[in-house]
């Protein structure tokens, strides 16, 4: 059975390591001490978004967190896949297809008007999981000004 549960700040260590292990597949540096700082920011203003870990058969099996920014373009607030994240050792049993179903149905819950998310285009598995969910590419190039970013 595959669940979710609102991140609490108990969980933030745990979460901080899978996320060490997600940031290693491609590479990207982690500050954990400066991780661990933004969760707690992150889970005491909730008007910047909500976390969940998931669990598969009572084992953490990852997390998911949705971000919020709000879109004069979509007419309200929106949300950004921040970071999906399944442990290696259970991908391959839904859990993926399953948060990005509880992902779809919280922006429904939390009256969002739309789901962005970003996949490294190497992904194909992940690209796979997301067009069969519905989501579709969107014909603009993103872009970045980094200010003030952590140093790993």
């Amino acid at each position: 059975m595959i669940t979710f549960h609102p991140i609490q700040k108990t969980d933030i260590p745990d979460v901080v390591r899978m996320m060490v292990d997600f940031y290693a597949i491609d590479g990207y540096p982690i500050d954990t001490g400066h991780s661990t700082q933004l969760w707690a920011h992150f889970l005491e203003n909730p008007d910047t978004g909500r976390g969940w870990t998931i669990s598969y058969n009572g084992i953490t099996a990852g997390y998911l967190v949705l971000t919020f920014v709000f879109s004069f373009e979509y007419g309200g607030t929106i949300a950004f896949v921040d970071e999906l994240y399944v442990k290696e050792v259970l991908r391959g049993h839904g859990i993926g297809k399953a948060a990005i179903s509880f992902a779809q149905q919280a922006a429904v819950d939390l009256n969002l008007r739309m789901l962005y998310l970003e996949v490294e285009p190497h992904n194909d598995v992940a690209i796979r999981l997301y067009q069969n969910a519905g989501f579709t590419e969107h014909k603009r190039a993103s872009m970045r000004f980094p200010i003030n970013t952590p140093s790993s």
